[in-house]
């Protein structure tokens, strides 16, 4: 892996860019809410919304995204990451475990010292680039979810 994963590797073609303005929104709208089991149904409004009010990555190869991850943060204390998604024509090329060490990254270069994710089944991904169990966990148990497809994530296996 690169020590600077907003850096491309040698000839692998991908570039990673903090700019907003290389989100493809529609591109992102469509993995999400199509394909992303946590956002299966989320309006295009709230994922510009969601951007807006994030710091986003795209990672781009020959002009287009192919990628995509956004940090949740006060940019002081706290940062939750999340909807990371890298395009299927795209997987098993470390994006993942890329996009996971950008997120590291960017809490180092803006002093954050506590930074989450909730995931179903790529705990391997993040845990290369340093993350562990959550220390008291319990003390997270409490939510209010009013996602229309929370019942879904519940019931669909994992890996859809």
């Amino acid at each position: 892996m690169d020590s600077d994963p907003t850096q491309p590797a040698v000839d692998d073609g991908y570039r990673f860019s903090e700019d907003p303005a290389d989100l493809d929104l529609d591109r992102v709208h469509r993995w999400l809410s199509t394909d992303a089991y946590w956002a299966l149904g989320r309006e295009r409004d709230v994922v510009e919304r969601a951007f807006a009010g994030s710091a986003g990555v795209a990672v781009l190869r020959d002009g287009e995204q192919v990628a995509v991850a956004r940090i949740i943060s006060d940019r002081a204390t706290f940062a939750w990451l999340c909807d990371v998604y890298v395009d299927p024509a795209h997987r098993g090329r470390g994006l993942g475990r890329r996009l996971a060490a950008w997120s590291v990254g960017w809490a180092e270069r803006h002093g954050v010292q506590r930074i989450v994710l909730a995931t179903r089944d790529a705990h391997d991904v993040y845990v290369s680039a340093g993350f562990e169990p959550l220390d008291g966990a319990a003390r997270f148990y409490l939510q209010i979810d009013r996602r229309p497809q929370r019942a879904a994530l519940e019931d669909r296996p994992a890996g859809h």
